[in-house]
């Protein structure tokens, strides 16, 4: 099922959601001293700007999941309304250990966890705002994933039906076993930006995401 309108606008409080930022990994690809969500953007840094734009589309409950360089991390996003968990598994690389760590320590009222991108910066309050809404739209049992062009990004939202069966899955297993056993259950949300698909994974990917940033506010520079 896709939504291509915006329909009603998410009511902040209306449904209580747990956001986890998976920030544990080794950003191996991106080589360099300091890991993906430490890197510069605009006057902040990557971290910093997702959980912000959490914060601004009215996520109030925010997990950030730690791994690799845990303390340098946490002591960025000091003076932030976010809850740092540690997973001890990061070296492992599989992000499902941190969505894993994530869920177990979200709120315990929370209808649906909102899973974001660390190194993702480029999202957008409007789409996350657009995602929260479809999902309270869906009697909260839709698993809404955005898209562009027919391709899925993020941020997914993952109703608490689910919960137990991601948590369930064995290492070396990704979260997208769950999506596909519950495809009926997905509910697409299209919008016209990019942004759902972007992410920094190499510092050419890195490069370009900043130039064009600095395109679309040349006083954010560096």
């Amino acid at each position: 099922m896709s939504d291509s309108s915006h329909g009603k606008p998410y009511q902040r409080g209306a449904t209580m959601i747990s956001a986890l930022v998976p920030a544990a990994g080794l950003s191996t690809r991106m080589g360099g001293e300091l890991p993906k969500p430490l890197l510069p953007w605009g006057a902040s840094t990557v971290i910093r700007t997702v959980v912000s734009t959490l914060h601004a589309a009215g996520v109030a409950d925010v997990v950030v999941i730690t791994g690799h360089r845990r303390e340098a991390i946490e002591a960025a996003l000091a003076g932030h309304a976010v809850r740092c968990v540690h997973n001890p598994a990061y070296g492992s690389g599989e992000m499902l250990a941190s969505i894993q760590a994530g869920l177990a320590a979200a709120d315990p009222n929370s209808t649906a966890a909102l899973l974001a991108l660390a190194d993702q910066p480029q999202m957008q309050v409007s789409v996350v705002q657009r995602v929260l809404s479809a999902f309270q739209a869906s009697d909260g049992q839709a698993l809404v994933i955005p898209s562009h062009n027919l391709r899925r990004g993020h941020p997914i939202v993952l109703p608490r039906s689910l919960w137990a069966e991601v948590l369930a899955l064995p290492a070396g297993d990704t979260l997208r076993s769950v999506i596909q056993r519950h495809a009926a259950a997905i509910r697409y949300v299209e919008g016209d930006t990019p942004t759902v698909l972007a992410d920094l994974d190499t510092p050419e990917q890195y490069a370009a995401a900043r130039d064009v940033r600095l395109r679309k506010s040349p006083q954010s520079a560096p």
